[in-house]
């Protein structure tokens, strides 16, 4: 059996599934029913990896075994593939969190933190630093740096961002709020965006910068900053890169600018519905 190579990798990334298991399975649904002998044929899978292969896809919910001699198995609808696998994750991360939970309180994680803090102490403050890749781990990163905020947080973004960062950021943000940090959120406020910027108006001081092209950085306490190099518009989000330092002279700096700046922004009271009302 022929299949493009491009759907094979497509569907490689759609359901985690390897190279070999693409094959079989795909193997399988073009026969409905078959032997692990036969869809080594199709497949062009070595014979001594296919039942490893079909085991597997049996586990995660691709492919049923028919009882008899010879042992065969049989392929399910594409469809039911999706919920099966959908319903897996979501058992197979509730366990994941579950494990993770109970670290809190294991001498696993005290071990953890007694090797982070001692390791940590022969590390110079510039050395503190790293680049981030994927817009989920930048806002992991982000998340991570407000939850740690001692006095205050300044974010700037783009007038996309400030959605994204309300998605990812809204739960952080509020607790920082309740420990009295102070937050300020500076973004491009339009028609599109408004209802965001009033929903994080309750966590943070939020103003327009009227349009103007600030970047999209963030600056913590003035001792930590992560600053994106990318325009939002322009990457796709697996590829958008970040970089994370932790300066007090390069934070300070950048945070007196935007103190100086902040001035001139509109705040939220003046705009109505996305608009400046003068």
């Amino acid at each position: 059996m022929i299949v493009n190579e491009e759907f094979l990798s497509r569907l490689r990334k759609i359901f985690d599934l390897n190279l070999y298991e693409v094959k079989v399975w795909t193997s399988l649904l073009s026969r409905g029913v078959s032997t692990a002998g036969e869809l080594s044929n199709i497949s062009d899978v070595p014979r001594s990896r296919t039942y490893d292969i079909l085991e597997s896809l049996e586990k995660k919910g691709f492919i049923v075994m028919k009882l008899g001699k010879p042992i065969k198995f049989i392929a399910l609808k594409p469809e039911e593939v999706i919920e099966r696998v959908k319903k897996n994750l979501v058992v197979d991360a509730h366990e994941k969190a579950k494990r993770l939970e109970k670290l809190k309180g294991d001498e696993v994680l005290e071990e953890l933190n007694s090797l982070f803090v001692n390791g940590i102490k022969f590390v110079e403050p510039s050395d503190l630093s790293g680049s981030i890749k994927g817009r989920q781990n930048m806002y992991n990163h982000l998340d991570m740096m407000i939850n740690n905020a001692e006095k205050n947080a300044v974010i700037v973004t783009t007038a996309d961002g400030l959605s994204r960062k309300m998605e990812a950021l809204m739960p952080s943000m509020e607790k920082a709020r309740k420990r009295g940090i102070n937050i300020r959120i500076a973004a491009p406020i339009n028609e599109s965006n408004y209802k965001v910027a009033k929903q994080l108006s309750k966590v943070a001081e939020v103003r327009s910068v009227n349009n103007k092209s600030l970047g999209r950085f963030a600056v913590i306490d003035d001792k930590q900053l992560m600053f994106m190099l990318l325009d939002d518009k322009q990457v796709h989000p697996n590829y958008d890169v970040a970089v994370w330092l932790s300066s007090d002279f390069f934070a300070q700096s950048l945070g007196h600018m935007f103190n100086s700046a902040w001035k001139d922004f509109t705040p939220l009271s003046k705009i109505k519905g996305g608009y400046i009302v003068t």
